[in-house]
């Protein structure tokens, strides 16, 4: 191991703060005018198109749209389009496709397809010079900046926030102002990661891992599993804490390591039975939420979110688990800056 391993990892986990600063005075504005354009055209249904860490940003909007809008929502399996030609009447919906570098060539070919099929397109990229946007009728850019660590972090954390001002600006409410604490509140968490590394020594040795949550927080576990798997290769199996209890639950014993993310909200409410069953099984739980574990079975990571909507919080949720997942790798003597087998811009067809 040499000491640049996981540094491009980590200079990026540490720029989150001011792409988030960023978006919220450049890219507000930008985003608020597409959404007033999106919004007068009505559309009736909304489809999600990602892949990858983008279709967990994707999972987050669908939880946006339909609570706070009542829109119904749907991700879509491009395969039906890209594999078999399927051809559905997408007139008057609204097809989002949500990706990092707008490159992918099943994303292109899915999104030309639902255009042409009546949709409204809009891409949700890192590259407003993208094949992506260039076929898309809107385009919004997260701002990030050049991405080049394998594992997304500024990204993901990016399409969050400029995927909730869209929607915000879709009901005509004031997305940005609601967000305005979140770059000190993230600036606060990543200088936290002395704590992020004692919890890592939990997990250097372990085998398999589950994420658990419920509501906003759900996408949040299935991101943070997919950064454990990518970088440390520890199968990190995600599951809403609705679905644990309907069977994987009897896979938890008295040393599976649990990590569950309590959304401070009704989701958070709703995860409350399933922690209550874990501890009763003895599990090594880690809770990531608002409120300080006062059990002697359960560690934790405390979220200062005091003031943020519910519905926000998943952009600072995961934060402490990106820095987990990096901590646990340096920790197995890997380098999270370059998982083996993966390619930064994954052509999926």
């Amino acid at each position: 191991m040499t000491v640049t391993t996981g540094r491009i990892m980590s200079g990026e986990m540490a720029e989150q703060p001011a792409v988030l600063r960023r978006i919220l005075t450049e890219g507000a504005p930008r985003i608020r005018e597409v959404a007033e354009r999106i919004a007068a055209r009505a559309p009736r249904f909304v489809l999600l198109t990602a892949r990858g860490t983008s279709d967990n940003a994707a999972l987050y909007a669908k939880y946006l749209l339909e609570v706070l809008l009542g829109k119904p929502c749907g991700l879509t399996s491009m395969s039906t389009t890209t594999a078999y030609g399927a051809r559905p009447d997408l007139t008057d919906c609204l097809v989002i496709t949500v990706s990092q570098s707008g490159g992918s060539p099943d994303l292109v070919a899915s999104t030309r397809a639902a255009r042409e099929a009546g949709a409204i397109t809009l891409a949700v990229t890192n590259n407003a010079d993208s094949p992506l946007a260039e076929v898309s009728e809107f385009h919004i850019d997260v701002l990030a900046g050049p991405e080049e660590a394998l594992p997304a972090t500024k990204t993901y954390t990016a399409e969050l926030l400029a995927l909730y001002l869209f929607v915000e600006g879709l009901r005509g409410g004031d997305g940005a102002g609601r967000a305005a604490a979140l770059p000190e509140l993230a600036e606060q968490i990543l200088a936290r990661r002395d704590e992020v590394r004692a919890l890592a020594g939990r997990y250097r040795f372990a085998e398999r891992m589950v994420l658990t949550s419920r509501g906003y927080g759900y996408p949040t576990a299935k991101e943070a599993a997919l950064k454990l798997m990518e970088t440390s290769y520890i199968p990190a199996l995600s599951y809403s804490g609705a679905d644990l209890l309907h069977g994987p639950l009897a896979m938890v014993d008295n040393v599976s390591p649990v990590i569950a993310i309590v959304t401070d909200g009704k989701g958070g409410e709703a995860l409350q039975p399933v922690l209550d069953r874990l501890r009763d099984r003895g599990a090594d739980l880690v809770v990531i939420g608002p409120k300080p574990q006062v059990d002697a079975a359960s560690a934790g990571f405390v979220l200062p979110v005091d003031g943020v909507p519910e519905e926000l919080q998943p952009v600072l949720e995961i934060l402490p688990l990106q820095m987990l997942a990096y901590e646990v790798t340096i920790a197995r003597g890997q380098d999270p800056d370059a998982p083996r087998a993966l390619a930064k811009v994954t052509e999926t067809h």
